[in-house]
């Protein structure tokens, strides 16, 4: 499973961390705004995510319902780490407290980043 999310899956993740699960319309009617889609691009863009293991698919009195396989830390985590191995090649310790002004992590997600950004490359956090 890849914690990794482009643009516009990152998009879609937004609308689902607050609320925990929504159907591909409810998605959709969240998104479209900003991303100008439509709704089969919606539908593609969540079953592309699901088979990322981005999304779980559940049903819900029979309407198939989409909510985020991994935290919003668990994603920054990866990205920030992919990020700064990768691009810059830095081998060394990763400081969570560059995100600890932002408004959208508790100091308990502070501490999550923390561990996900220093685990060794081999651990699954």
């Amino acid at each position: 499973m890849s914690a990794t999310a482009n643009k516009t899956e990152l998009s879609v993740l937004k609308q689902l961390w607050p609320d925990g699960r929504k159907s591909a319309r409810e998605i959709h009617d969240a998104v479209s705004g900003e991303t100008g889609w439509s709704y089969s691009t919606t539908r593609t863009v969540v079953t592309r995510m699901e088979e990322k293991g981005l999304l779980k698919r559940s049903e819900v009195h029979g309407v198939a319902v989409y909510s985020p396989a991994l935290t919003r830390v668990q994603v920054l985590g990866a990205m920030a780490k992919e990020l700064t191995r990768q691009v810059f090649d830095i081998k060394g310790a990763l400081p969570a407290s560059m995100f600890a002004d932002s408004p959208h992590l508790t100091k308990d997600e502070l501490a999550e980043l923390d561990t996900i950004l220093n685990a060794d490359e081999g651990d699954e956090v």
